[in-house]
């Protein structure tokens, strides 16, 4: 069983942590911005914009801030024990190897948009004591470690790929208020409709929709606190014509109604 101890993030340029050998707890870092650097068991370890690392329990490790350099992470710590004690229970450190390394392990992942999205979405409910903020918390970390042990245990990206889909992305950045097809995503990369869907679901790890999706509420985020729209005056302008449609679909990302956004202001 995976339990999520604490979740925050870290920001700025003065951070600092150390922690001795035999604490049983593992910790996961997205790095969101910048870079910082840890000794983890006395190697040295630089984490960038777009890494996750894992440090096993029972590891120790000093890290801080690479001087003038501004850096933001998102920190995960959990601890894995038996579900049941006494009784052998599948667990999640049994069923994801990742789980079983003793030692750190470091990877740029090409899910890092829906990630980051995730993440910040936890550590918000988490900071803000949300009702079953926990529960959700561990489902979401749960899930960002199956994610990157997909990645590990398949066969790497090409860069070739990795091209078409941030082609693909920065197509949908520009469009994504219009209905967005595969087949002009396809065209946008001179392959087929299919092809282009499989790409982007490949190195994404969203489908087209899904991400579509994303971009447009990562919009309504900003726009719900900082405007002075309506919420149906912003679902037409991201290209919702059914209000109740945005509102479900905000709620399913967010976890909260366009409404408490907006009481942000």
């Amino acid at each position: 069983m995976l339990s999520l101890v604490n979740l925050r993030m870290d920001q700025g340029v003065e951070w600092f942590e150390e922690r001795p050998a035999g604490v049983p707890q593992a910790l996961l870092v997205l790095v969101s911005y910048g870079k910082c650097v840890y000794w983890i068991e006395h190697e040295k370890v630089i984490a960038e914009k777009g890494d996750l690392l894992l440090i096993p329990p029972n590891t120790s490790y000093y890290g801080k801030s690479i001087p003038t350099v501004v850096h933001e992470k998102y920190v995960a710590v959990v601890k894995m024990e038996p579900a049941d004690p006494g009784r052998f229970e599948a667990s999640a450190a049994g069923a994801l190897p990742l789980l079983q390394s003793k030692r750190w392990v470091k990877a740029k992942t090409g899910l890092y948009d829906y990630m980051l999205e995730r993440i910040r979405r936890c550590f918000s409910e988490w900071t803000d004591q949300e009702a079953y903020a926990a529960v959700r918390g561990q489902a979401i970390v749960l899930e960002l470690f199956a994610l990157w042990n997909r990645e590990l245990d398949g066969a790497p990206a090409s860069s070739d790929l990795t091209r078409l889909a941030e082609r693909m992305k920065a197509y949908i950045q520009e469009h994504y208020r219009s209905k967005i097809t595969k087949e002009e995503l396809g065209a946008c990369i001179g392959r087929s409709p299919n092809y282009a869907a499989t790409v982007f679901r490949r190195i994404t790890g969203q489908t087209i929709s899904e991400y579509v999706h994303a971009v447009r509420m990562k919009s309504a985020v900003f726009l719900l606190r900082d405007s002075l729209l309506t919420v149906a005056e912003i679902s037409e302008m991201l290209g919702y014509r059914d209000v109740s449609y945005f509102q479900r679909t905000f709620k399913r990302i967010y976890a909260a109604t366009p409404s408490a956004y907006m009481k942000e202001r």
